[in-house]
């Protein structure tokens, strides 16, 4: 489908002038002849970029714009303007407009600045459809992932979202355990509510009191008025505690007793604060092993592992990078309004060999780095860190792509190279492929391996 451009003039000639700058673009272009009727436009038809004149006699350009922004998915806007009205210009960029332009228009700059507005707007749309595709299959905005571990771990949020149950999560740094409580906060019956976070390994332990309770004016030296800590803070909806494990014993007893009684006291306070808080807490520690050498309260361990949740290490899902990394291009390319690079075969393979010691945020400061330094329409093994390829031999995975190569060749080879990094371990193999083991089994038996 053609994108479409709307062009705004209420002066005949410039207008007519307009439209033939455009006629022999790959464009739909629509033309209006006042700023009302430009409007008119934005509710009838999709609009993927507007042209809109700034001075015009019934509704001015920055008009327009406001009726542009309150669209669902606001298009685009540049402004032509005369030298006179630049403040009004500028005034117009700070409200969201895309540039514009003085008069006398320059076309041929018009069509490059159009040319990126459409392109603007194109990564918007396709982000967009991406989010929501995502969001459809998997159910949870925001965490990306198809692999048998990742599927199992949304059948899970889907069962408890809707509870009002504490909830623990494990898994390992840079696995997303915030990403996950924000979508246990928004599918659940708090969503109305704040979900406030707190990571307790980054609180000092002498600060930590008054970080989860508060304090009174005066409570201690440099009290100098009433503070409201995270629980009350996050009265209503949810108080997400990451790295629940640094929590010092202490502390562990006060926090034990505001889940039991719902109720707690600000440091320096006479009276009880009463709360109604949904808890979630995460950790990257083992807390049963801590439990069992007497660095965490079995009864608080408990208390805190109602429902249990452990996010995998994306070394078990690798088959969800390709996935990931086409995630985290979209996302920045829209945001430095660029084209979404093609990643080749040989650099994907690349990507999930490599361990990933960070997990998905290691991933994506990766990605990150790969688009701000890269040029180009496609990312090779060249355009990758070098560190992805300083494993031994045999850790990074070489699949024979070529003109007449088949994709039997490629997945026989992909599964042979996986087994043999895996040491001939069907279950971890299959688990790094991101398939069930039943599945890899079909495969070799297919594949007369």
């Amino acid at each position: 489908m053609q994108p479409t451009l709307l062009l705004i003039d209420d002066d005949p000639g410039n207008l007519q002038a307009l439209e033939l700058a455009f006629a022999r673009s790959n464009y739909r272009v629509l033309t209006a002849d006042s700023g009302q009727r430009g409007i008119d436009l934005l509710d009838e038809e999709p609009v993927d970029v507007v042209v809109t004149d700034l001075k015009m006699g019934d509704v001015d350009g920055l008009e327009v714009l406001r009726a542009a922004n309150r669209k669902h998915s606001p298009p685009p806007v540049l402004l032509l303007t005369a030298f006179g009205t630049i403040p009004s210009a500028v005034e117009a960029l700070q409200s969201g407009a895309f540039n514009y332009l003085t008069k006398p228009i320059n076309l041929s700059e018009l069509r490059v600045q159009v040319e990126r507005a459409m392109e603007k707007r194109r990564l918007e749309v396709e982000n967009e459809e991406l989010r929501v595709r995502l969001d459809h299959k998997f159910g949870f905005e925001g965490i990306v992932g198809d692999s048998p571990p990742m599927r199992s771990l949304f059948e899970q949020l889907r069962r408890i979202a809707p509870s009002r149950a504490t909830v623990l999560i494990e898994g390992e740094s840079g696995t997303g355990k915030e990403l996950l409580a924000r979508a246990i906060h928004q599918n659940g019956p708090r969503s109305h509510g704040p979900f406030v976070p707190l990571d307790c390994g980054s609180v000092a332990q002498s600060l930590l009191e008054s970080e989860l309770f508060g304090h009174e004016k005066g409570a201690f030296t440099g009290a100098v008025t009433r503070r409201l800590g995270r629980f009350e803070l996050a009265d209503g909806g949810t108080l997400f505690l990451d790295e629940i494990g640094e929590i010092p014993l202490s502390m562990q007893v006060a926090l034990l007793r505001v889940l039991e009684t719902r109720e707690f006291m600000r440091v320096g306070g006479q009276e009880p604060v009463r709360i109604e808080v949904r808890l979630i807490a995460a950790t990257n520690r083992n807390l049963e092993q801590a439990v069992a050498e007497g660095r965490f309260r079995e009864d608080l361990y408990y208390r805190l592992k109602v429902v249990s949740l452990r996010v995998p290490p994306l070394r078990e899902r690798a088959g969800d990078i390709p996935l990931l990394v086409r995630s985290f291009l979209t996302e920045f390319a829209s945001d430095h309004g660029r084209s979404v690079p093609k990643v080749v075969p040989e650099a994907m393979a690349r990507l999930m060999a490599h361990d990933w010691p960070g997990n998905v945020r290691e991933l994506r400061n990766t990605i990150e780095n790969v688009f701000l330094f890269h040029q180009g329409e496609q990312i090779d093994v060249q355009d990758l860190p070098t560190r992805l390829g300083d494993g031994q031999a045999g850790d990074v995975w070489t699949l024979p792509i070529g003109p007449e190569t088949r994709l039997e060749d490629v997945e026989k080879e992909l599964i042979c190279q996986t087994l043999a990094l895996c040491d001939g371990n069907r279950t971890h193999a299959a688990r790094r492929l991101g398939i069930s083991r039943r599945t890899l089994q079909r495969k070799l038996k297919e594949l007369n391996l």
